[in-house]
């Protein structure tokens, strides 16, 4: 695969022809913000915290391919608060309770929220009406966490290919929901697999929970996209 030129706020870096954005940013240290984006799962676009700008637009970095001489903004303080937003309200939209949430200190969502230091939301709460469901042999879905990433859907199936989760309604009634038969075919691994491509505390294992002490977790040492920071 040939090699291109782009400059991501004013770096120059080598990237892969066809290569997606966030994909050439990692491979050159560079950090873009990311929650339905996951190595490994077909992109989606769903949650905008990737946005960047080229050529004066906004455009999504995990599903627009780099091209030669491409200019990229970034890291900069119109997209930072952007972010920032985005961030702000997947907060209110839902029912996150971080003190008490199983994923605390491993969850991307909190994370997001420290590094964009959010303190009172801009928008008011909305406390929706959300449901616990603990019906399934395996995992338990908290739909008060939920930021519909669809990551569970693209990235949980079974070995003959068929999607464990899918999203359902339309709207603000969308939600996640599981195929109960598909459910109880899945192994220990795959409930570990959909626990951890969750990337808030909406998909839990069961019978595992707060297993990690405090100070030890994910992010208690290094903020997220900390590892990208010279």
């Amino acid at each position: 695969m040939s090699e291109i030129n782009i400059t991501i706020d004013g770096k120059k870096i080598k990237a892969k022809a066809g290569q997606i954005i966030v994909e050439a940013a990692r491979e050159n240290g560079v950090y873009i913000p990311t929650l339905c984006d996951y190595e490994g799962i077909k992109p989606a676009g769903t949650c905008r915290i990737c946005t960047v700008k080229i050529g004066g637009r906004n455009m999504a970095a995990c599903t627009t391919p780099v091209a030669e001489g491409m200019m990229i903004e970034n890291d900069v303080p119109e997209l930072n608060d952007f972010r920032k937003a985005i961030v702000e309200m997947l907060f209110v939209e839902g029912n996150h309770m971080c003190p008490v949430c199983e994923k605390s200190g491993n969850c991307e969502l909190q994370a997001l929220a420290y590094k964009y230091t959010m303190l009172a939301p801009r928008f008011p709460y909305l406390w929706p009406q959300r449901t616990v469901d603990a019906s399934f042999p395996k995992i338990l879905i908290d739909r008060n966490r939920c930021i519909q990433c669809l990551r569970c859907v693209r990235g949980v199936t079974t070995t003959d290919g068929k999607h464990i989760f899918g999203l359902v309604n339309r709207g603000g009634k969308a939600i996640i929901s599981i195929d109960p038969e598909l459910a109880k075919e899945m192994t220990e691994e795959m409930a570990e697999k959909a626990m951890e491509l969750c990337p808030v505390g909406a998909i839990l294992k069961k019978e595992v929970g707060y297993a990690v002490p405090i100070g030890m977790r994910k992010y208690d040492g290094k903020p997220i996209g900390s590892e990208y920071e010279k």
